[in-house]
């Protein structure tokens, strides 16, 4: 095999295994209920000063990946200041999210 040809070949591992292990598998994650009935804000931020990026739909699912305090918010699920990041950029109130815990069960978004 060429240098040329086995440099291409580690390279392609290593990239391989750099985006596997960055990469969350559907398995490891856990999809939690938005409130029943309720179209939900999606934020750039941990708050309502943030623009709205998007709408969940009623009846939508999300992971949460980490969160993090922001404004205090009352929702189905209680008064709370915790906010849910459910993808790069986008958070949603934790006070519409059926977490089954009123505190953080994510870490803390760094």
């Amino acid at each position: 095999m060429s240098s040329l040809k086995r440099r291409s070949a580690l390279l392609a591992v290593a990239a391989g295994a750099f985006f596997t292990a960055m990469a969350p598998t559907a398995e490891a994650l856990t999809y939690y209920s938005v409130a029943p009935g309720q179209r939900v804000n999606v934020r750039s931020g941990p708050g309502t000063n943030y623009t709205i990026v998007r709408v969940l739909p009623e009846g939508a699912k999300v992971a949460i990946f980490c969160q993090s305090p922001g404004t205090t918010v009352t929702g189905p699920y209680g008064t709370t200041n915790i906010w849910d990041n459910i993808d790069n950029g986008q958070y949603i109130s934790d006070a519409y999210v059926q977490t089954g815990s009123d505190g953080y069960i994510r870490p803390r978004c760094s």
